[in-house]
């Protein structure tokens, strides 16, 4: 009962908060005005190699329309071990009226790409599978209305282990970080059940978190399966951004259901739905950096 009673206290400051022009996004500044310093490299049908980026299908998926990207660090040798970041996309279809855009395909994503500057760590870009498993999901997972995520699942489970043992990803330093659906996806996907939470050392949920709102079309969307899955993320680390003040919806959600949580939140400190802002200098993608670091240094 006292448990209920917080959630509902919670919730209840939380839209007071999200109705306060302080969260609003339109009040923070545009990503536009902060030119880049990175650039995603182009997507080549090359054979991988050291600083290239390129499209990959799994052995069993030959015949299907399925891929994933594949980008191998500037200063990749194949004797050494590498930390890998693993990133699910945003929902495609999408645009917004700040000309924010997401295709929904795994090489429109930006955020794996700054985090690391291109340098030291592996990075894998993961599809969303269609129900028959056969061609990539552009919205969600799987089909409406039933939005199987196992074929999805499997993609994953056989994808991290393949690149960690083609490419020298070591697989005790596997982070996973998504945009908007991606970041749903950390949790919702990557600890959907033990075998793929196995995989993670932590995880960049940027732009909505699992749990916290449960209106999604897909099966299991409602709190307390969002809450079974929180359970299998033990004592990981997470570090939780979002666009204007996005993050303190999480943080209050996360403060009543699991407090004694290692969780950083931040926001990044521009308005947009994009994560092109991690291709940008910015204090959020320094305290990135620093967190990940120091995670795949332990």
């Amino acid at each position: 009962m006292m448990k209920t009673a917080m959630r509902l206290l919670i919730l209840g400051l939380s839209a007071i908060a999200s109705s306060c022009p302080a969260a609003e996004s339109n009040d923070f500044p545009d990503i536009s005005s902060v030119p880049t310093d990175l650039e995603v490299p182009p997507l080549t049908d090359a054979a991988p190699g050291s600083g290239l980026r390129v499209k990959q299908t799994l052995p069993a998926w030959h015949q299907t329309a399925v891929y994933h990207v594949l980008y191998l660090p500037k200063d990749w040798q194949p004797s050494r071990r590498y930390p890998v970041i693993v990133e699910y996309a945003g929902n495609g279809n999408y645009r917004n009226k700040f000309g924010d855009v997401s295709t929904g395909h795994p090489e429109g994503s930006k955020l794996g790409y700054g985090m690391s500057a291109g340098k030291g760590f592996i990075w894998l870009c993961l599809p969303y599978l269609n129900d028959a498993g056969n061609d990539i999901a552009i919205t969600w997972w799987g089909d409406k209305p039933t939005y199987n995520a196992e074929p999805t699942l499997k993609y994953c489970r056989e994808a991290v282990p393949w690149v960690c043992r083609e490419y020298g990803g070591d697989p005790q330093r596997v982070v996973l970080c998504g945009f908007s659906r991606g970041a749903i996806a950390c949790n919702f996907l990557g600890l959907h059940d033990d075998a793929t939470a196995k995989l993670w050392c932590g995880f960049v949920p940027y732009s909505h978190y699992d749990g916290v709102r449960t209106q999604w079309p897909y099966p299991g969307a409602d709190l307390a399966s969002a809450l079974a899955r929180l359970k299998r993320l033990g004592s990981r680390p997470q570090f939780i951004c979002h666009e204007g003040a996005g993050a303190e919806e999480t943080r209050r959600y996360l403060a009543a259901e699991m407090p004694g949580g290692d969780f950083v939140f931040v926001s990044t400190g521009f308005r947009n739905h994009s994560d092109a802002w991690a291709l940008r200098p910015c204090e959020a993608r320094t305290k990135l950096r620093t967190w990940l670091n120091k995670l795949v240094s332990q």
